[in-house]
């Protein structure tokens, strides 16, 4: 028997099987650099050598684009023969899912070299390395992310545009915004009762549903959690859920950062904060005392490597549609309070409870790369004493002090690969294979003609 690196015991699936004899089969699950979910479907008997042997996986399941296919670049495929390496079962992600038939469960894997070190263009060993980093200083990150998504019809419009979906509960239509609107909620609360129930097999406490501010966009807000790792956990989970459950309703859920071009994109904000070894929040402040050092130091360190890091945050070409004046996406790299035009936002609450919102992400990132990036960059603030610079107080948008982040994806790919301070936040594998995946997806996107070329050139030139 071999022991299993990531810790998980086989009293987890024996216990899990004991409890759900209806379970007939279960999706293992190994997250790419996207964040993509990929693996097999096991049987019910083959649950438990899964937990004692692992499970052989080819180590291009790595190395792969946003559509599946190799990049060579990663020296994962050939240049490694695409050898198999061991992929061990994350421990506590043994679940039930939630509406399916027949009754199936998932677990999460992690991938491990054939003598049990981490596989290191693995997401979740990056963020694990940084989680680790903390510890050795006596700390531990807690956060939650928040989801945006759209609800969208399975077929497009006449204009060949994808439209907002049907309400499930009696095919109502609106092409409104309806933020905060709890009519337009009501129409869809079968599906987002499955939504719960979902979340609720999995572990996970989804909270507060918005009608957020475009046709057809949501937000489910999720538990602060004091163990980022089970964070990141909770939201690729979710991801999971919703799109299985919207389909399943008839309605197709999006994940695209910007699915529509007239209204505000989609985020995935990070809230975080960090606590001392007696459980107590270093970014807290007493009451009519001024920010505290900690806190700055963070907020400074963020600042200071946004610019590299935003590859991370906006992984893909339809990530930087995003990026707009008065779109609710930061366009600098300011910070302030109570303040949702800024990138580093300090929300009003308890002062105890003092934590960062990270707003820069997309809800189309990978949250393991995020969550280690943004960790690296409090800690790099924290390590060099760096100062944030003042508070934006007023417009972000206008703030012409603010240092600006790259203003598009080739710019991002460029400087993420020349980046050491993304190098040290994801480690070196992780840092080449993410980068070699971001510029194969460029090169594919270049040579692409799109149908905005036909109607801008066809008749024009």
């Amino acid at each position: 028997m071999n022991t299993c690196p990531s810790g998980a015991t086989l009293a987890e699936a024996e216990a899990f099987l004991a409890a759900h004899p209806e379970i007939e089969a279960i999706d293992i699950v190994l997250h790419d650099s996207n964040g993509i979910g990929r693996g097999k479907i096991i049987r019910r008997h083959e649950l438990i050598p899964l937990f004692t042997s692992g499970r052989h996986m080819p180590i291009s399941i790595l190395g792969l684009d946003v559509v599946g296919e190799d990049v060579h670049e990663t020296g994962l495929i050939w240049d490694q023969g695409d050898g198999d390496l061991r992929a061990w079962p994350v421990p506590g992600t043994l679940k039930r899912l939630h509406n399916t038939s027949p009754p199936r469960a998932e677990v999460f894997l992690s991938l491990y070299e054939l003598d049990g070190r981490p596989m290191t263009s693995d997401p979740r060993h990056a963020l694990a390395r940084q989680v680790a980093a903390f510890a050795e200083r006596g700390l531990t990150p807690a956060g939650a992310f928040e989801l945006e998504f759209f609800l969208l019809d399975n077929s497009p419009g006449p204009d060949g545009k994808h439209m907002p979906a049907r309400d499930v509960l009696d095919g109502r239509q609106s092409r409104k915004t309806e933020v905060y609107s709890l009519d337009h909620l009501h129409g869809m609360l079968p599906l987002f009762s499955d939504i719960y129930a979902g979340a609720d097999a999995a572990g996970i406490r989804a909270e507060t549903l918005i009608s957020e501010y475009a046709p057809g966009q949501y937000e489910l807000t999720l538990h602060y959690r004091d163990n980022v790792m089970q964070a990141a956990d909770d939201i690729v989970r979710l991801k999971r859920i919703v799109r299985a459950q919207a389909r399943a309703h008839g309605v197709t859920a999006c994940f695209m950062a910007k699915p529509v071009e007239d209204y505000a994109g989609s985020g995935m904000h990070f809230h975080v904060s960090v606590l001392d070894e007696a459980g107590t929040n270093i970014f807290a402040e007493e009451e009519g005392a001024d920010w505290t050092p900690t806190l700055l130091h963070a907020l400074g360190g963020l600042k200071a490597t946004m610019g590299e890091a935003m590859l991370v945050f906006a992984p893909h070409l339809n990530s930087w549609r995003r990026f707009a004046n008065q779109s609710y996406a930061p366009v600098s790299t300011a910070w302030g309070l109570n303040n949702r035009s800024v990138a580093l936002r300090i929300p009003e609450g308890s002062l105890s409870a003092r934590r960062i919102e990270h707003r820069p992400a997309g809800v189309d990132a990978n949250p393991y790369l995020v969550g280690a990036t943004v960790l690296a960059g409090i800690l790099h603030g924290l390590d060099n004493r760096i100062d944030p610079g003042p508070e934006t107080t007023g417009n972000a948008y206008e703030d012409d002090s603010a240092t600006t982040i790259p203003r598009d994806w080739g710019a991002a790919i460029r400087a993420a690969t020349a980046s050491d301070f993304l190098k040290t936040a994801l480690g070196d594998d992780m840092h080449r294979t993410f980068t070699a995946v971001k510029a194969a997806e460029y090169a594919r996107v270049a040579r692409t003609v799109s149908e905005v070329d036909y109607d801008l050139y066809l008749h024009s030139i």
